[in-house]
């Protein structure tokens, strides 16, 4: 029996896995790398133990050190979470013989399912529909180049040995496969240690459904429905519910029972997930298997009633499932948003920082799965999930209006957020309808930001009253008052003249504000700004003296110029790794390049100097 548990993994995912062990009576222990050693998960174990460096490679990548903690701390079992080596095999292996239990599926099943082209062949063998490709062994680059000509375009270039969106290229001009390769690779290679890959063809506007299973060690193995996750940005999730309306019970019955075939072809053991790609006319792909529990399980709990924790808890350790699929019947509705530091209006760039407020209101229905409180540093070593904001109701319309209110009282500050981008997706009126394809936040793009400007304008401008009804005096002679915001990572200059009536607001925003104006929005992500020394340059831009600068800190993974080079506008100067993710530095005017102050494998400070480019 499991006593002692190590979580190999960091955040939410930490205190959610630590929670459900001491409800089952067992002490959660953990590792923390340098720059998690504030963190708050380390608050919510019984014990804690450095492991390395913040670089994941050097820390919670480090499956020998791992595996030396778990028996510094006396833990009998390893829970590995998700990411990192949730999904290696080999680290599996090395817990189990360590003398450990491992809390999640057999090895060979992690290797069946980790590598994406075994497992599409797998599960092709057990008479489940996939989704065109080449999921072959030879990797050479002339046969990839071969066979992304016979597939056509639009394609996915996808790492074999992972998933979350890293590894993943979409190709729509056959011109650009051999960069897209390069990099598909490199990423891969950063984040699973394996640069092996597939083409699949890429499909218009499907819709993202996984299933969610549970398999014992007597072969009992079951679904626990689905869930919609088709709202995402680069191939990663942002909004995920169950169920899902696009499926009425016969479907839901077919993908269910090909989601159980997929698990049966590896004799799969404890929780996974079987993702899909569901088309307009009811026909549905294999797209792959998650060995491991899912960042959106939470959604699936709340609806079918079921702690998937105490189920992988009770599978490790010998028991079996104890309901059958008669059993689980879903009720109501859930939706999960992930609130992530990230800025929408700039590709999604992630942020890192120290989280200033965070707020997220409690009522019934409402749940909260967070690593960050105030006060919180956020790394650029990891992703950049803050928190999972989830919500129940009784059907689909209550769960969103829940989803509205909650959203609307959040407040996050000190870095950029895709907060706002949440509330807009919460308000529009597809979403409301139940329109979510892979295509969603391309298609609603327009609707979603104008949305987003009008309540970012709101915020501003009760955030400025705010400030002016906290003691500032007038200044005689028309001499107005300099005020300084930072939003989103963005800072506004404005000044405020005092009228007979409130305040003439000018600048960056132009505003009458009367002098009983409300308070602040509770939602507003709003500080009063830095002085403009202290203020980190957030994107790559060229400045007075001529240099291209990194938009956040991180690892320069490559770099496409050197001293002399002639470059055009937008071509790339250097790619930037931060926060498991790939940033292509293009130029932003055309030149000679005058200086190069980076290579590859230097690690780079936010603002700090990548290239000079002189006149062209």
């Amino acid at each position: 029996m499991i006593r002692r548990l190590l979580i190999a993994n960091r955040g939410e995912i930490a205190i959610r896995i630590a929670r459900g062990a001491r409800e089952m009576g067992i002490s959660p222990v953990g590792v923390y790398s340098d720059a998690d050693v504030n963190a708050a998960f380390r608050e919510a174990l019984d014990e804690t133990v450095r492991i390395g460096p913040g670089p994941a490679a050097e820390s919670y990548l480090d499956g020998a050190a791992i595996i030396a903690a778990a028996r510094k701390l006396g833990a009998d079992a390893v829970h590995p979470g998700y990411g990192f080596l949730s999904e290696r095999a080999a680290f599996a292996q090395a817990v189990i013989d360590a003398g450990l239990i491992f809390v999640g599926p057999s090895p060979a099943a992690i290797a069946a399912m980790g590598s994406k082209s075994e497992a599409k062949q797998r599960v092709r063998a057990a008479g489940v529909p996939v989704v065109a490709g080449y999921d072959g062994a030879d990797q050479d680059d002339a046969v990839l180049r071969r066979e992304a000509a016979a597939l056509g375009t639009p394609l996915v270039i996808k790492a074999a040995a992972g998933g979350g969106g890293r590894g993943m290229r979409v190709v729509d001009d056959l011109a650009t496969f051999d960069a897209a390769l390069v990099s598909a690779r490199r990423e891969s290679r950063a984040a699973f240690g394996d640069d092996a890959v597939l083409l699949e063809r890429y499909l218009h506007r499907p819709r993202h459904i996984e299933f969610q299973i549970l398999g014992d060690a007597y072969g009992s193995i079951v679904h626990l429905g689905e869930r919609d996750c088709s709202i995402q940005r680069r191939h990663q999730k942002v909004v995920e519910e169950a169920p899902s309306l696009a499926l009425d019970p016969e479907l839901r019955a077919r993908m269910g029972e090909a989601a159980v075939s997929a698990a049966r072809s590896v004799g799969y053991t404890n929780a996974g997930t079987v993702e899909f790609l569901l088309a307009a006319d009811r026909t549905f792909a294999f797209l792959e298997m998650n060995a491991r529990l899912q960042v959106e399980h939470a959604v699936t709990e709340l609806v079918y009633g079921v702690d998937l924790v105490h189920e992988q808890l009770r599978i490790a350790n010998g028991e079996p499932l104890r309901f059958t699929q008669a059993d689980l019947r879903p009720r109501g509705w859930a939706i999960e948003v992930r609130l992530n530091a990230e800025d929408p209006a700039h590709d999604y760039a992630p942020q890192a920082g120290t989280v200033a407020a965070f707020d997220v209101p409690r009522a019934p229905g409402v749940r909260l799965d967070s690593g960050v409180c105030a006060g919180s540093d956020v790394p650029v070593f990891y992703d950049s999930l803050l928190a999972k904001i989830i919500v129940w109701d009784d059907d689909r319309d209550g769960a969103i209006a829940r989803l509205r209110a909650t959203l609307a009282q959040t407040r996050v500050a000190g870095l950029a957020t895709n907060l706002s981008l949440l509330r807009a997706i919460a308000a529009d009126a597809a979403f409301a309808a139940g329109e979510t394809t892979t295509s969603f936040l391309d298609e609603r793009g327009p609707a979603l930001a104008a949305y987003t400007g009008q309540q970012s304008a709101q915020a501003l401008r009760a955030s400025i009253a705010a400030l002016l009804r906290s003691g500032y005096a007038w200044r005689p002679g028309g001499i107005g008052i300099p005020l300084a915001l930072e939003q989103d990572g963005k800072r506004v200059n404005v000044s405020a003249d005092r009228t007979a009536h409130g305040w003439r607001v000018s600048g960056d925003v132009v505003a009458e504000v009367p002098f009983d104006a409300p308070a602040p929005l509770a939602d507003s992500s709003i500080v009063p700004a830095p002085p403009p020394s202290a203020t980190a340059q957030r994107s790559g831009t060229v400045h007075g003296s001529g240099d291209v600068t990194a938009p956040m800190p991180g690892k320069i993974v490559s770099v496409a110029v050197q001293a002399g080079s002639r470059v055009a506008l937008h071509d790339v100067l250097v790619v930037l790794e931060a926060m498991k993710m790939e940033h292509r530095i293009e130029a932003p005017v055309a030149g000679t390049v005058s200086a190069l102050h980076v290579a590859t494998g230097d690690v780079v400070a936010a603002g700090a100097a990548l290239v000079t480019i002189g006149a062209a």
